[in-house]
C-alpha cells in the first residue's frame, strides 16, 4: 500500500496531513513509495531561526538545544511559534520500489519541501553546529513521500550555496510568472521588493528585472542599501522599515513615481502586510513570501484600505522553480556574490 502524501507517518492528531500534524513517525524503515535520505545539513527557515535566536538572546547553545527538542518531540523540524521549518540536503540511502521521485541511491539531493512535513531524526546531537546560523551541519535521516519534491544537487555550485538557493527558489519563479502576466499592460510594469537585500529578495528583484520590470528594493538599513546598490540588482534602492506602512509607501512612490504594479514581501519579521498593500497600485499584486506574514492582517488591512489588489501566498512551489533559481544565480554573478558573502558571514 502506498501513501503518497505521508498519512501513514502521522502520529497525532489522526486524520491530518503531515504538515498540520503535531507529531510524525520518523522511523528509518521506508514504505514502498518512500525515500530515505542520509542527512548532511539542515537549512532553517529565516523566520524560525530569527525567532529562536531572539528568544534565546543569541545564545547558540540554547538555540541548538531547542532545535533538538523540537525535532525529538515532533519527529520533524516544525517551529511551534512561527509554524515554519526549512529544508535539508543529504544523500539518498534507499528508494522504495514504487517511489515516483527521480532519484536513486547515492544521489546527493536537496529536499524542496518544508521540514514541517518531513519526518526527521537527528543522531549526532547537532554537535557540529554552534546555533548561530541558519545552516545546520547534521547527521541523521529524513523520509520523503511520493508527492515530495526533491532536486539532485548541481555539480557547479557548492552544496551550501545550492541549499541557500533552493531554500527560496519559489520566490524568483513566481515573481517571473506574475510579472510576465502583466505583459501588454498600458503602463510599464514596476516591482517593489521588501527585503530586497536578502536571499529571496535578491532573487525576486533579479527575476523581475530579467522579466522586463523596473524595480525598487526596499531595505532596512544604510548598510543593506550600500550592498544592494553595489550589486546593481535594482533600478532603485530605498531605506524604510517594512513595518511602517506610510514609510514603505512613500519610499516606493518616490522611487518609481507611483505605487508598484507588483510588491513582493521577503521580510522575515511580522507586521509588513499593510505597507506592502499601501505600496501597491490598484489592480496590482502583492506576493507574500515571508513565513512571518499574518494573513488575517493582510486580508483585513486590504479591506480597510479599500485596496483592489490581488494577494498571493508564495507557497514555495512553482513547476521548474529549482532550475529557474539556479539559472538566475548562474546568469547573475552579483546575486551569487551576495549569497556567497551571506554564507561566509555565518
Amino acid at each position: 500500500m502506498t501513501f503518497p502524501v505521508g498519512l501513514n507517518r502521522v502520529l497525532e492528531p489522526a486524520g491530518v496531513l503531515p504538515q498540520a500534524a503535531w507529531r510524525l513517525d520518523a522511523r528509518p524503515e521506508i514504505g514502498t513509495d518512500e525515500v530515505r535520505i542520509r542527512v548532511e545539513r539542515l537549512n532553517l527557515d529565516a523566520a524560525s531561526f530569527r525567532q529562536l535566536a531572539t528568544k534565546h538572546g543569541g545564545d547558540g547553545a540554547a538555540v541548538r538545544a531547542e532545535v533538538l527538542e523540537i525535532i525529538g518531540t515532533r519527529g520533524k523540524m516544525h517551529n511551534p511559534v512561527t509554524g515554519s521549518g526549512g529544508m535539508l540536503i543529504g544523500v539518498v540511502d534507499e528508494v522504495g520500489p514504487e517511489s515516483p521521485l527521480p532519484v536513486k541511491a547515492g544521489d546527493r539531493v536537496a529536499t524542496l519541501v518544508s521540514l514541517t512535513l518531513t519526518p526527521l531524526a537527528v543522531s549526532d546531537g547537532l554537535a557540529g553546529w554552534d546555533g548561530l546560523s541558519e545552516q545546520v551541519p547534521a547527521a541523521g535521516h529524513a523520509i520523503l513521500f511520493g508527492r515530495s519534491v526533491v532536486a539532485v544537487l548541481p555539480d557547479d555550485l557548492a552544496p551550501e550555496l545550492a541549499l541557500a538557493v533552493f531554500d527560496v527558489c519559489g520566490a524568483p519563479a513566481l515573481t517571473d510568472r506574475i510579472v510576465k502576466g502583466y505583459a501588454g499592460a498600458a503602463t510599464p510594469v514596476t516591482v517593489a521588493v521588501l527585503g530586497g537585500a536578502g536571499k529571496s529578495g535578491s532573487l525576486a528583484l533579479t527575476a523581475a528585472r530579467l522579466a522586463g520590470a523596473r524595480t525598487v528594493g526596499v531595505v532596512v538599513s544604510d548598510a543593506e542599501r550600500a550592498a544592494l546598490t553595489a550589486a546593481g540588482l535594482a533600478d532603485h534602492v530605498a531605506v524604510a522599515d517594512a513595518r511602517d506602512p506610510v514609510a514603505v509607501s512613500s519610499a516606493v512612490v518616490s522611487a518609481l513615481g507611483a505605487p508598484a504594479t507588483v510588491t513582493v514581501v521577503c521580510v522575515d519579521v511580522p507586521g509588513c502586510e499593510h505597507g506592502a498593500i499601501l505600496a501597491t497600485a490598484s489592480g496590482g499584486t502583492v506576493i507574500f513570501f515571508s513565513m512571518a506574514t499574518s494573513f488575517p492582517a493582510a486580508a483585513l488591512g486590504a479591506e480597510g484600505l479599500a485596496a483592489d489588489v490581488t494577494m498571493l501566498v508564495g507557497n514555495g512551489y512553482v513547476p521548474g522553480h529549482a532550475e529557474f533559481a539556479l539559472d538566475v544565480v548562474r546568469r547573475t554573478p552579483a546575486v551569487r556574490a551576495l549569497f556567497e558573502s551571506r554564507i561566509a558571514a555565518h
